[in-house]
């Protein structure tokens, strides 16, 4: 069976609802998000989800789910700069085992339990499918000067909802692609479209509406009492009782915008290879039979890229910071201290831009594990994966390196400087 997980996304603003925040807005007493959750989680074959919160309100949206009685809520973190960006920031907090990734919007409260195991389906046979429904209407295509330019066939249109499901990487991906070419889209699968991948159309019930404006409410409500329902379920029964919620852990702060200057930092940093220690690289563990030794987990790659970062902004190494005589650095993750040299940044007014490194390595062959490692690095930075960029080399047999004695690392780090 395949290991599914969900990104919902509620990180919008919610600027048609009268400065009110759409998903904490009550419907029939219970809060539209709350209700999302709850109709999500009923699928028995969704393991976990991540909710994707607006950046001001992560602590809001926290304490918030704490008091619901969910039990699949695995982490909560901040959005991005529009909905591609904070899909990806959901995607990059999923659990490696993901296989399958749902994406639902958190102000859609009333779908149902079948809509959302019609989609896993689908999407575990064609790797891509969206709930969507017919176009009732006859729908026209102006031309800029306000006439019809063309009607298209009815009959082939319709109307997409969510949850949209697909194979994490092709999800993946496309997220990766439209980042390089500099795209954005308003949904997860004209994102997988443009990446040159099928998407299977489910039929869905029109009651799946998406929250937006006050009036969507009272409809709401009225879905909730009347129905529209798939065979006839009770769309009051989608909110069921559950266990109490899981422990939320600790969330990645999103790059921050309005750059106004560049600093460019190096990094370097080496370790022993030793036996009875885990070979960690950039967060992964990579099997081997040696592991490097040092204070912490010794993972020359973060080092390296919290070196060059630290050097960017002046701010100088990690040994400054994180020496080795500090008994909290003992055995620590790297990627933690990585995270709070993001956090060091912030407070000066710098944000990570992009990182540039290598790892010299005589063994092991590391080309499987890069991919992770991005994703890690990116998401301890609040960056896009699209912005680290992270090689593995050999020495030819040359040096401490290609003796297999130990392994180096080299970063370079471009940093953004923010007024105010």
């Amino acid at each position: 069976m395949a290991r599914i997980f969900a990104v919902v996304v509620a990180a919008g603003q919610s600027s048609r609802m009268g400065g009110a925040n759409k998903q904490l807005h009550p419907l029939a007493g219970v809060p539209v998000l709350q209700r999302s959750l709850g109709a999500l989680e009923q699928a028995p074959q969704l393991e976990g989800m991540v909710l994707v919160a607006p950046p001001s309100s992560v602590q809001e949206f926290r304490d918030a789910a704490a008091g619901w009685d969910l039990r699949k809520i695995t982490a909560v973190v901040p959005g991005g700069l529009n909905r591609q960006q904070s899909v990806l920031f959901g995607l990059l907090a999923v659990p490696f085992e993901c296989e399958i990734v749902l994406v639902h919007d958190g102000a859609r409260p009333l779908v149902s339990r079948k809509e959302t195991e019609d989609v896993i389906s689908a999407a575990v046979e064609f790797g891509a499918a969206t709930l969507a429904v017919p176009v009732k209407d006859t729908v026209k295509v102006s031309d800029y000067q306000g006439f019809v330019a063309a009607t298209p066939d009815r009959k082939k249109l319709w109307l997409t909802h969510t949850p949209q499901g697909f194979a994490y990487r092709i999800l993946m991906d496309a997220h990766r692609l439209a980042a390089d070419r500099g795209d954005c889209h308003t949904d997860d699968a004209s994102l997988v479209e443009a990446a040159g991948h099928r998407v299977k159309l489910v039929r869905g019930c029109y009651g799946n509406i998406k929250i937006t404006t006050p009036e969507d409410i009272l409809v709401a409500e009225a879905l909730l009492k009347f129905g529209d329902t798939v065979e006839g379920e009770n769309p009051e029964s989608r909110i069921q009782n559950r266990e109490a919620i899981c422990d939320i852990p600790s969330h990645f702060i999103p790059p921050e915008s309005e750059a106004v200057k560049l600093r460019i930092g190096f990094g370097y940093d080496v370790h022993r290879l030793v036996y009875g220690r885990k070979l960690i690289l950039g967060g992964v563990e990579v099997p081997y039979e040696k592991g490097l030794e040092g204070h912490s987990d010794a993972d020359v790659l973060a080092h390296a890229i919290m070196d060059a970062l630290l050097g960017a902004a002046g701010l100088g190494d990690i040994g400054r910071h994180f020496p080795d005589n500090d008994p909290s650095c003992k055995g620590a993750s790297s990627i933690s201290l990585l995270s709070k040299v993001r956090e060091k940044l912030s407070a000066q007014g710098y944000a990570p831009h992009n990182i540039d490194s290598t790892i010299v390595a005589q063994a092991p062959r590391l080309s499987g594990y890069i991919e992770r490692m991005k994703d890690i690095v990116a998401v301890t930075l609040g960056m896009e994966p699209a912005f680290v960029n992270i090689k593995a080399t050999t020495t030819e047999g040359l040096g401490f390196a290609g003796a297999g004695e130990g392994i180096a690392s080299y970063a370079v780090a471009l940093i953004l400087e923010h007024e105010g």
